[in-house]
């Protein structure tokens, strides 16, 4: 596994603590979970450089979702990406582009684009999940195994709910 330049060392130690002490308020109460989320969530942004993944982190997400399922349609990645339709055609175009995907036709029905990994992306895709393993394990490195595991548990629980619930439900009120 090819060492990690970004957040690595004492750098990474440093950021760390850093991050760490803004996941507590001003006041050192404890912040609310949302605020937590998006902290955690801006420090691995970070973290996941496109020089240490080789894409971005999005184009990743994408490639990795049609990796794990094979053929999907654009309207089963804005689904489970989580993403309007015009951000996932403008992704599409960038791994179309670099030659990590292509969109064909599905043959039963003429009216969708399936979405397939090249052997390119493919390749891109192994040696970015390395990277990630490795931002992984160093991200969770206080946790131990059986703590992953739950954590991976209770995340998985929330993401289902939010997605159970439409936004526009709640912006209402």
């Amino acid at each position: 596994m090819a060492k990690m330049e970004s957040g690595s060392g004492n750098a990474g130690r440093a950021q760390g603590a850093s991050d760490a002490g803004r996941a507590q308020g001003a006041s050192g109460s404890d912040t609310g979970l949302i605020a937590l989320l998006i902290q955690i969530n801006k420090a691995l942004h970070r973290r996941t450089s496109e020089e240490l993944l080789g894409m971005r982190l999005k184009q990743f997400l994408l490639l990795g979702y049609v990796g794990d399922r094979g053929a999907v349609s654009q309207q089963e990645l804005e689904t489970g990406l989580v993403m309007d339709a015009n951000s996932v055609v403008l992704l599409l175009n960038e791994t179309e582009a670099a030659g990590w995907s292509v969109r064909k036709r599905d043959p039963a029905d003429r009216r969708r684009h399936m979405v397939e990994l090249t052997d390119a992306g493919k390749l891109a895709v192994e040696r970015a999940e390395k990277a990630r393993e490795g931002i992984e394990d160093e991200v969770l490195s206080d946790l131990s195994a059986e703590e992953r595991k739950a954590l991976r548990k209770l995340l998985k629980r929330v993401l289902e709910g939010l997605l159970r619930v439409p936004a526009e439900s709640h912006s209402q009120a």
